[in-house]
């Protein structure tokens, strides 16, 4: 169950540091169980004006969902704010996860130095993205 990796947690032997997980992540995402890792090639776009989920995910077609495990390989491999795939400059990672439910969410990732900070909201809204986001995709 994803409970198990995503864990507020910021000592040194964190798989990842995690400084915060907000309510709507853990209500539903914590509960999901997700096959192994399966061999996937991660791309990433940089918002180039602020833009709603919906936006992001018309641009990206069929290739905008990604899993809880691409969201969990990246963070351990930047457990401590490491340069990688994940930028690190207070600017969010957006990931396309489905839900225990099945139901499509925006899942963000963002370093806040003592840790990562790990959302989620629903993908239908008038959120906006800010410009310079992040987004991972397939």
């Amino acid at each position: 169950m994803a409970g198990e990796h995503f864990k507020e947690n910021i000592s040194p032997a964190a798989e990842a540091r995690i400084s915060w997980l907000g309510a709507t992540f853990m209500r539903r995402f914590a509960g999901k169980v997700e096959d192994d890792p399966d061999e996937a090639t991660l791309h990433t776009y940089a918002l180039s004006r602020a833009s709603t989920s919906t936006q992001i995910i018309a641009e990206l077609d069929d290739h905008h969902e990604t899993r809880l495990a691409d969201l969990w390989c990246l963070l351990k491999l930047q457990a401590n704010g490491e340069d990688g795939a994940l930028q690190t400059n207070a600017v969010p990672n957006i990931f396309f996860v489905r839900d225990t439910t099945g139901a499509l969410g925006a899942v963000d990732a963002v370093w806040a130095g003592a840790g990562w900070e790990i959302g989620a909201s629903q993908v239908e809204g008038q959120r906006e993205w800010p410009f310079g986001s992040r987004v991972i995709a397939r």
